[in-house]
């Protein structure tokens, strides 16, 4: 399962993490031998990027990315020209995450449905899915590492739960939260497969939109949650993943299995809530500052200061009306006189006649 990512690159830092080799594409898929890994010293393309409407949303880099987000997705250029020299060339264009229902009329913010991820098992049962899916609309969806939380083990409430991020390993000396150990052209972004759609408005424009393809974890995630994304480690399944025109179905499928090298580690509650975008939101939890009490929301912090003035003016008024008072009011007479008082004790030392 994935409902949080973390990619903090600007749209030219993007393309150049996802440079792939030219003359990678084998003419036969061959799923007997093992996968071709990313060849030393061939020759790199860099995709083109290219940013449709979208209703007008663009892609903002976070490290703390949600569904309905906009991220940026790799897909075949074959989509977008017949050209024969684009058939095995790659183009980066950002889209919306969860996909909309083609069926969905109106705000599509509301279309009520689920769908930041795609289960495996159903994707050919699925309405929503099965479409998309067999026009060869199949994407991958790229970042530095996915949160999950642990739910695996006794259950603990929501708030409860640990979090991680998830990322591919890494060169030695690169640190996938600090961005001062690496550049975009050597860090190795992790690559999700998913599928897209585009939805119309009743304008006519256009919203791309994706979905995560997820299946039962395997050992290497099953202690952390029972959920994985369906992550294409090697340019041999991304090509086989992405070229729909060369690749059929039953072969794309055959090329998502469980990743066999992931890297984790645990970080802090602030991933909890999709609001908080701070650089923290990445960093193992020992080395996360702890943080800071929230803003108090505007319009509370003005009413308790008005209302704080207002007890101040009150006090201030009280204080005054005291003062005055004490100055009007006259002097306490004593009941008694002295003279008075020792007359009536003269009295009652006389005898009585």
């Amino acid at each position: 399962m994935c409902g949080r990512t973390c990619l903090t690159l600007d749209p030219d830092q993007v393309i150049c993490a996802c440079k792939y080799p030219k003359k990678s594409t084998r003419k036969e898929p061959d799923f007997n031998k093992q996968d071709i890994k990313d060849e030393e010293g061939s020759e790199m393309e860099t995709p083109e990027w290219r940013a449709e409407y979208n209703l007008g949303r663009r892609y903002q880099a976070s490290y703390n990315i949600a569904p309905t987000d906009i991220t940026p997705v790799i897909v075949s250029a074959a989509h977008f020209s017949d050209a024969e020299d684009q058939k095995c060339a790659r183009v980066v264009t950002p889209m919306m995450w969860g996909m909309i229902p083609f069926w969905h009329k109106g705000d599509y913010r509301r279309h009520g449905l689920t769908t930041n991820n795609c289960r495996l098992e159903h994707l050919m049962d699925s309405k929503l899915y099965c479409g998309p899916f067999k026009r060869g609309q199949r994407c991958v969806v790229i970042c530095e590492g996915f949160y999950e939380w642990q739910t695996a083990g006794p259950a603990k409430k929501p708030s409860e739960r640990e979090a991680y991020l998830v990322f591919v390993p890494q060169a030695a000396d690169v640190k996938i939260y600090d961005k001062s150990t690496w550049s975009p052209q050597d860090v190795k972004l992790l690559r999700m497969a998913g599928l897209f759609d585009v939805w119309e408005d009743e304008s006519g424009d256009k919203m791309y939109s994706y979905s995560i393809i997820t299946f039962q974890s395997s050992k290497i995630m099953s202690w952390m949650h029972y959920r994985m994304p369906a992550i294409l480690e090697t340019e041999q399944q991304m090509n086989d993943w992405l070229d729909f025109k060369r690749v059929s179905d039953t072969e794309a499928l055959a090329t998502l299995r469980p990743a066999t090298e992931l890297q984790w580690h645990r970080v802090t509650k602030l991933v909890n809530n999709s609001r908080n975008k701070s650089e923290e939101c990445n960093k193992p939890i020992e080395l996360a500052a702890k943080p800071a009490k929230p803003p108090m929301n505007k319009t509370m912090m003005s009413w308790l200061n008005a209302r704080k003035k207002r007890e101040d003016q009150i006090k201030a008024e009280q204080s005054d009306d005291e003062g005055q008072e004490k100055e009007d009011r006259p002097a306490k007479r004593p009941r008694f006189s002295k003279a008075a008082f020792e007359q009536r004790n003269r009295a009652k030392d006389k005898p009585n006649q």
